[in-house]
């Protein structure tokens, strides 16, 4: 077992780390199948390794979702962090930052239920790092961003908690709609076509709202 486990993480390494291979073979299934849970059996038949790298690299299962959601919100708050501190028009910045949260949920449809579910899911001291991690730096953003269009007089004033569901909940409910979509339009997939006339529509119709 121990041969094969390192064969599996020399093999690992080699096209570019187990650890990452198992990351993208989790989000790959999480995406497939419009769920925030995976089997370990079907991890390594996707993955091509042995589940037993689970362990190795993140302790258990929980421990590989939390490393999953590392890897993908970690990137979110980073890039809305760097957008607010750009010396940019704000109408500009809020435009560019919605249409990134659609380009988001379309790659990782899962995102915003496995952030809830390890937050419910977690002991409290657990849940208050995973929100002071990710949840109150995007809400700190959407703070930041409303405020500056506010006083540059672009911005109608309003409560910018409120906004931060808005444009979540906008961009979270289309891409975990799949059934609607094949049962309601007769498409079987979200694609990039539909993802593109989504990010339009999603940008113009809030801005509307948002615009003095």
């Amino acid at each position: 077992m121990e041969s094969h486990k390192q064969n599996n993480i020399e093999h690992g390494n080699e096209s570019g780390g187990a650890r990452a291979q198992l990351l993208e073979s989790a989000s790959q299934i999480m995406r497939d199948g419009d769920v925030v849970d995976l089997s370990l059996s079907e991890l390594s038949l996707r993955s091509g390794l042995n589940s037993a790298l689970v362990k190795y690299y993140f302790g258990n299962k929980d421990g590989l979702l939390q490393a999953l959601l590392e890897r993908d919100m970690g990137n979110v708050v980073a890039a809305l962090q760097a957008l607010v501190a750009k010396d940019m028009d704000p109408e500009q910045k809020l435009r560019l930052h919605i249409g990134a949260v659609i380009d988001t949920y379309y790659a990782f449809p899962y995102l915003n239920r496995l952030l809830m579910r390890m937050i419910r899911d977690s002991a409290p001291a657990d849940a208050k790092r995973i929100a002071e991690l990710y949840l109150k730096p995007i809400s700190d953003a959407y703070t930041a961003l409303v405020a500056e269009g506010v006083s540059a007089g672009k911005f109608r004033d309003l409560d910018p908690q409120l906004f931060y569901f808005t444009v979540t909940g906008s961009a979270d409910r289309f891409f975990n709609a799949r059934q609607v979509l094949k049962h309601c339009y007769d498409q079987d997939d979200l694609s990039e076509k539909i993802r593109d006339r989504y990010r339009e529509h999603t940008v113009d119709i809030i801005m509307r709202g948002l615009l003095v």
